[in-house]
């Protein structure tokens, strides 16, 4: 594909639900029903896919954190299996933007921007906000406006949607590149939005309500958000400007309130953990000291340990070790035990000269919290680092086993087996993390290079060759269907 259409494929995949004030077509689609759309959901993942490698290639504020994103998985995770499509594929990833806002792709693929987790007051305002996204996508919007779309030119219809695209995080771009779009397409595209956006709420309320949060939550987070426009003026949060949210809505939800008891539901301590951390991330290193030492000596930390992993996190960030590993020490000794705190507890003994001490932990940890991915990742980093390169291959062979859509797996797999000279066998393990990155034309590379690694043995070049014609049929087939 040539740049300037990967570019408009990446566009169009890109198509996100931004609202504005247009009003509904007479001939809008029955909601809630996505039969009769044309565009398969296995495209739509494909779409979803490319573009999601875009993003992670090419995307300044794409945050490439494993514990964040772990978080975001496990709470979006808990929502789908509370949702109309439990075994539709998500994925969530965070974004390191200031902005209020999240949103939905094709594919079930779901950005969440750090500004919005910051500014939430509880996991269950974060989680209405995230079931509202996943109903976007459970209920096909995005390729039901396209379904509608059949009469648009292509070229009208990528200009609008580089108006959406833009939207993500400055709305007033989205105005100016809206111009460039034909009336009529914009008013195909946008029309939908406020139906769209009232069927979400009914479905995102739905889904918080079975997975077990406070539904109170949506409409006090939305309500919140609509009295801050009144400071904003004509600089509102992206998210009410991509989202078109007015008091109808808002009522809609505080009726279905009423008939439900309430509950009180306590925040999960990864929570507390990633608003932390994404806090610390802030600024300037001194700045996020500063923060959260102020924080701690007012004693305005609620919780106490979240700010103290705060504070570590800053320190780290200034390669202070020490003080990040006893402040570390005093958290862990309160019983605050997680993944997160863990894993920096661990590196900040590493970087004080400590290996075997690390690895201790690291090891522990493992054995109390064995799905924590960003400790996996952390242990076989420190084997490899530390020369024990054939206990870091059992060890990660193993998770392979156990996790085999992990590309970050595949990546390790890859320098363990290089730093070994095993190259046929780094290349296939690259193969892998590329394909499930979407790269299939990069993964077939890696395996056509595997083929010419000299004094590779019979067995290894048979599976070289049998998963290179299994690829090569799978990028056949994707060619006829585009």
């Amino acid at each position: 594909m040539g740049k300037a259409n990967r570019i408009a494929a990446l566009i169009l995949a890109a198509l996100m639900l931004a609202g504005s004030p247009v009003q509904a077509q007479s001939d809008l689609p029955e909601l809630g029903d996505a039969a009769g759309v044309d565009l398969s959901l296995r495209t739509e993942r494909r779409i979803g896919q490319e573009i999601m490698d875009e993003i992670r290639q090419r995307e300044p504020s794409y945050l490439d954190d494993p514990e964040i994103e772990a978080y975001l998985n496990q709470l979006g995770g808990r929502l789908v299996a509370a949702s109309p499509e439990p075994g539709l594929g998500f994925y969530f990833f965070p974004l390191q933007d200031p902005m209020i806002n999240a949103f939905a792709m094709f594919g079930g693929y779901v950005g969440v921007n750090s500004g919005l987790i910051l500014a939430v007051q509880n996991e269950s305002e974060l989680a209405g906000v995230l079931a509202h996204e996943i109903s976007h996508v459970t209920q096909r919007h995005l390729a039901r406006i396209l379904e509608k779309q059949k009469q648009v030119s292509t070229a009208s219809l990528l200009a609008m949607a580089a108006a959406l695209l833009a939207a993500r995080s400055n709305a007033d771009l989205a105005g100016a590149a809206m111009t460039s779009a034909t009336a009529g397409a914009a008013q195909a595209q946008l029309g939908f939005s406020r139906d769209f956006e009232r069927e979400a709420d009914r479905v995102g309320f739905q889904i918080l309500e079975k997975a077990g949060f406070d539904v109170r939550s949506m409409s006090t987070f939305f309500a919140r958000l609509q009295r801050a426009t009144r400071s904003y003026e004509n600089n509102a949060p992206v998210y009410l400007r991509t989202h078109p949210l007015n008091v109808e809505r808002i009522s809609d939800m505080q009726n279905r309130e009423v008939e439900l008891p309430y509950r009180q539901v306590p925040d999960s301590m990864d929570f507390h953990l990633v608003r932390a951390k994404l806090q610390a991330m802030r600024g300037t290193p001194v700045e996020a000291e500063s923060h959260f030492r102020t924080l701690l000596q007012e004693q305005k930390a609620a919780p106490v340990w979240a700010a103290q992993y705060g504070l570590a996190v800053a320190l780290a960030r200034q390669k202070n070790w020490r003080d990040a590993e006893q402040v570390l020490a005093e958290v862990r000794g309160k019983r605050a035990l997680s993944p997160m705190i863990e894993r920096l507890y661990a590196e900040s003994r590493i970087h004080r000269g400590d290996v075997s001490g690390g690895l201790a932990v690291l090891k522990e940890a493992l054995g109390r919290f064995p799905n924590a991915s960003a400790l996996v990742y952390s242990y076989a980093e420190l084997l490899l680092q530390a020369g024990r390169l054939e206990e870091a291959q059992r060890f990660l062979d193993a998770q392979v086993q156990r996790t085999s859509q992990d590309d970050r797996l595949y990546l390790l797999q890859a320098k363990v087996h290089a730093a070994r000279g095993r190259f046929a066998q780094q290349h296939r393990a690259l193969a892998e993390a590329y394909l499930l990155r979407g790269q299939l034309p990069a993964a077939i590379e890696q395996l056509e290079i595997a083929q010419k690694v000299k004094g590779t043995d019979f067995y290894e070049l048979s599976a070289i060759d049998a998963r290179l014609r299994q690829l090569k049929r799978r990028q056949q087939d994707e060619a006829k269907d585009k």
